[in-house]
């Protein structure tokens, strides 16, 4: 293929893509530019099909490169890319939710689109164009999908929606919104807000959808140029695969005939009674194929979606009856408990459950010092909230090996993070570092939802002034392919089947902080996203209402092990003299107070401790070590230096000042030596602080002069020798 270029202006910039350079190896490939940021996305397909799997295996990988932001790893060690960040994850995470309901679920193919990020301008988030490379380049490809779609940012500035805002941008929205789809029909939708109503929520999805149009346009031209005749995947069909088609006909008729019986003989309200007719299902249907003598290939991928087959027809008495396997009405939601301050010696915790979903949040405070230090393509900086989501296969009822977080875990961790940020107190106001660790116990629908219902509950135990409580819920769906559907408020296992929708939703009373959203269907239409938001703001009224009954505020003080933040304003100038000569003051009060000491450019000097009187102490150090001597004040000193005219004496750290000889005694005084000695403690008074910064201290002045006392005039003495240098350390005080 030669070189081929196509560009049009958008959001008030040139996108611009490229094919026919890079990855000519792949079933297609292309970049896309938008301002400096450019994105190369490729996506192959495999030959052969997966026979015997039950699920259609596409991976979607986002290659964050920092070399694409001109930086080289933090890392004295290792220099190189190694496990994807955060926000790596995320947008591959946010762009396989957008294109995967466009596959056929039934392809056994391995289907893989990689997006590498090869320029970042610090302007242009790479996500956009990075969900534009993989329509594109899905759409030109021989690959079966059921494309082309777009995506946009959506932000609101001073009243206005702004299409795609720069990074600078998003920092004075209060929305922050990437929609994907067709201007007729919303596939994913991911949103951080700052407390934004349902209906500008909706307003901004409109707004986004309709710009999205002019790029699924743009693609369709591209494609009708260039594109490759898509793989007819019916004609071919595997062996098995053909098989499979048959026998799963044979299954559904079985499930069908056992509806009333088995599945809607009595309402299953918990997961145990669930998992027990999925049981009783794989049991009979087994006897069954071995009865037929169905190879075990077939077998093992039926046996694998007997949960799918069940599922068809519960979509289908909710369409037709508005039934819930579990008794519930459309919008009801599950039994709910509430509870706080479970475990003794944690800051704060947590457990909130909803039907079999039962997840206990923990709270960590700590020094400013322990904030996350952020170091990808696109982050910098630090974040002072973390929120993590933890499971195992017992969560699940089930048993496995034990490993660090996956993808979904990540990606769950960062919505209910992102649904707290809002209501989260000023870090000039609380400067703690929070850490939350939401622990699922129990997950049987929507566990994310129940973290960031944890999370609130678990922030308010532990005493954050958090401005108010946050709760989410998970909207479904029922639906079929003619036309026919139901929204459902509160899903769980079984209703999230063919046709549904997980749309997870978080607010306080007055609006919305976040949404994740994803489909099992080709996209919602405009009346289901109205419909579905005009029903999540009365089930989050309902939870905040349980929630508040249990704890309605922040509690007053902090739990007593949680560590203490003293705040010092200081100079600015005064920070070298706390930090001392290659740190070896603050490392000293550090080590003898055992506090942790973090300093701002603004004078800020954040002392925490667990330990109240290492904490008095080290206060009462940093602010004698940054007090500026005025004239006027007392103090107790050390007698560190003797000279023919005077001493000197040391009257904070790094501070000392001289008392002249005249200013030692209302007495004739020949020389310091013949009342003063080294390390001697006296009371002095700062008589002023002349020209020069230098302190001059008296004696004698803190006696009462005697009777009849007359000046003499001084004595002839040699000039003072040892010049003043600014004192010891940086106290502005006289040299030795």
């Amino acid at each position: 293929m030669s070189v081929k270029n196509w560009s049009i202006t958008w959001g008030g910039r040139t996108l611009s893509v490229e094919v026919g350079k890079l990855s000519l190896q792949a079933n297609a490939s292309c970049t896309v530019r938008y301002g400096d940021t450019v994105l190369l996305a490729t996506a192959t397909m495999s030959k052969n099909t997966r026979d015997g799997i039950d699920f259609f295996p596409l991976m979607v990988n986002f290659e964050e490169k920092l070399y694409a932001a001109g930086k080289i790893k933090g890392s004295r060690f290792i220099k190189r890319e190694g496990r994807p960040s955060d926000e790596a994850i995320l947008g591959g995470r946010m762009v396989d939710r957008a294109i995967r309901p466009l596959f056929d679920a039934e392809m056994r193919n391995d289907v893989q689109v990689i997006l590498t990020a090869l320029s970042w301008d610090g302007e242009n988030d790479a996500q956009i164009p990075a969900l534009i490379a993989a329509s594109l380049a899905l759409s030109i490809s021989n690959i079966p999908w059921n494309g082309p779609i777009a995506g946009a940012r959506v932000g609101r500035i001073d009243g206005q929606w702004k299409l795609n805002p720069t990074f600078a941008e998003r920092l004075l929205s209060d929305t922050d919104i990437v929609i994907a789809g067709t201007p007729e029909k919303v596939i994913m939708v991911e949103a951080g807000c700052k407390e934004v109503t349902e209906n500008d929520v909706v307003a901004a999805l409109e707004f986004g959808a309709k710009e999205i149009g002019l790029i699924v346009e743009f693609i369709k031209k591209i494609q009708s140029e260039i594109g490759a005749v898509k793989f007819d995947r019916a004609a071919n069909l595997s062996e098995v695969e053909t098989k499979l088609l048959v026998v799963e006909k044979e299954v559904k008729d079985f499930v069908a005939s056992h509806v009333e019986d088995w599945i809607f003989d009595a309402p299953k309200v918990n997961r145990i009674e669930r998992v027990a007719l999925l049981d009783k299902f794989s049991v009979a249907i087994k006897e069954m194929l071995v009865a037929k003598e169905v190879e075990d290939k077939i077998q093992t991928v039926i046996l694998s979606r007997i949960k799918i087959y069940v599922e068809e027809f519960i979509t289908a008495r909710i369409l037709e009856k508005d039934q819930r396997l579990d008794g519930r009405k459309l919008n009801e939601i599950r039994p709910l408990n509430v509870e706080v301050g479970l475990l003794p010696r944690t800051h704060g915790s947590g457990l909130f459950q909803r039907g079999d979903t039962q997840v206990l949040s923990v709270v960590t405070l700590g020094a400013p010092g322990d904030v996350q230090t952020l170091d990808s393509m696109e982050e910098e900086g630090t974040k002072r909230y973390m929120h993590h989501y933890s499971d195992t296969p017992a969560t699940y009822g089930e048993t496995g090996p034990l490993r660090g977080p996956g993808n979904r875990a990540i990606g769950h961790g960062a919505l209910a993070e992102r649904a707290l940020e809002p209501v989260l107190p000023l870090e000039t106001d609380f400067p703690y570092a929070m850490r939350v660790v939401s622990e699922v116990l129990g997950s049987n629908g929507s566990s994310s939802m129940a973290s960031t219902c944890g999370s609130t509950i678990a922030l308010m135990d532990a005493g954050v002034p958090i401005k108010k409580p946050v709760a989410g819920i998970a909207m479904g769906l029922a639906s079929d392919n003619k036309g026919n559907w139901k929204v459902l408020t509160d899903l769980q296992d079984v209703e999230d089947g063919p046709g549904g929708m997980d749309f997870k939703i978080t607010g306080t009373r007055d609006g919305v902080t976040a949404i994740q959203m994803d489909t099992k269907t080709t996209g919602l239409s405009w009346e289901i996203v109205k419909e579905t938001f005009a029903r999540s703001h009365e089930a989050l009224l309902k939870l905040l209402e349980a929630m508040q009954q249990i704890i309605a505020e922040p509690r007053a003080e902090l739990s007593q092990y949680a560590p203490r933040i003293v705040t010092v304003m200081i100079n600015p100038e005064k920070i070298r003299d706390v930090v001392g000569p290659g740190g070896k003051m603050i490392n000293k009060i550090i080590a003898e107070t055992g506090v942790s000491i973090d300093i701002e450019q603004d004078g800020r000097v954040h002392i925490t401790s667990s330990d109240a009187i290492g904490l008095e102490k080290a206060i009462a150090w940093v602010k004698e070590l940054t007090h500026e001597v005025t004239g006027g004040e007392t103090y107790e000193g050390t007698v560190v230096r003797l000279e023919d005219f005077g001493a000197f004496i040391n009257i904070l750290p790094g501070q000392d000042g001289l008392v002249h000889v005249s200013e030692i005694s209302w007495a004739r005084t020949n020389k310091p030596s013949d009342v003063l000695h080294l390390g001697d403690k006296v009371k002095v008074v700062v008589k002023e602080i002349d020209n020069l910064g230098r302190i001059n201290l008296s004696i004698r002045a803190l006696t009462p002069k005697p009777e009849g006392y007359e000046e003499r005039p001084p004595m002839d003495r040699a000039p003072r020798s040892g010049g003043f240098s600014g004192g010891r350390g940086n106290g502005g005080g006289r040299g030795r």
